[in-house]
């Protein structure tokens, strides 16, 4: 059995549909750096990673559940697993991921959840038609499907990820919007380093 060290984070597929390079800087360099934004996040996330379970009714709740996929490769922990009663008499797991901010256009979110349901099927032998995103900024829950597009997305990005971190290689800045909140600005440089190197679709297409 892999050694959890050997196995993706899952929150590498958020961070890296979000940009790659950062995603290397943080699981292949080790760099991180807070602001107000992860702060605000890390303190949040606290109330839901004191682990412990309860059951109400005909439902039961694991909070801080660890996962894993050996096929994909992924380890990581669902913030809130419910386990709802299912018609033969066992259980559908159904995970819910907090989220600071509100509800994101792309994908990254959803990837994220969908790579949960991935790892609970895997390690429970039971299917995870969807689970649903919690975002504290706006109080909702936005349930999500895991649809083949979907899953299909996931396991691409767990494939890209694993790959740049066998390569060994972080991919070079581009300075996009989404780096003025980004709290890896000081290290990544993005206005500086983007204009000495090629793009990341450059780095891709080049890369062995």
């Amino acid at each position: 059995m892999e050694d959890d060290d050997d196995l993706i984070p899952l929150s590498a597929l958020q961070h890296w549909l979000a940009c790659p390079r950062q995603c290397a800087l943080i699981h292949l360099e080790q760099v991180w750096i807070d602001n107000q934004a992860t702060a605000e996040g890390n303190l949040l996330h606290a109330r839901v990673d004191h682990g412990g379970a309860e059951t109400r009714g005909t439902m039961r709740k694991a909070w801080a559940l660890p996962l894993r996929s050996t096929r994909l490769g992924l380890v990581g922990k669902a913030d809130l697993v419910e386990f709802h009663a299912a018609p033969d008499g066992g259980e559908i797991p159904y995970p819910v991921e907090h989220k600071r901010g509100r509800e994101k256009a792309d994908d990254r979110d959803r990837v994220q959840l969908c790579a949960q349901g991935l790892c609970l099927e895997e390690m429970l032998g039971v299917a995870v038609p969807e689970g649903a995103l919690f975002y504290y900024a706006s109080r909702r829950r936005v349930p999500v499907a895991f649809d083949d597009g979907l899953r299909r997305r996931t396991e691409a990005a767990a494939r890209s990820v694993g790959a740049m971190l066998a390569s060994g290689r972080t991919p070079p800045p581009v300075e996009c919007s989404a780096c003025k909140g980004c709290s890896l600005a000081p290290t990544c440089l993005p206005e500086t380093l983007s204009r000495r190197h090629p793009s990341q679709e450059q780095y891709f297409r080049e890369r062995p």
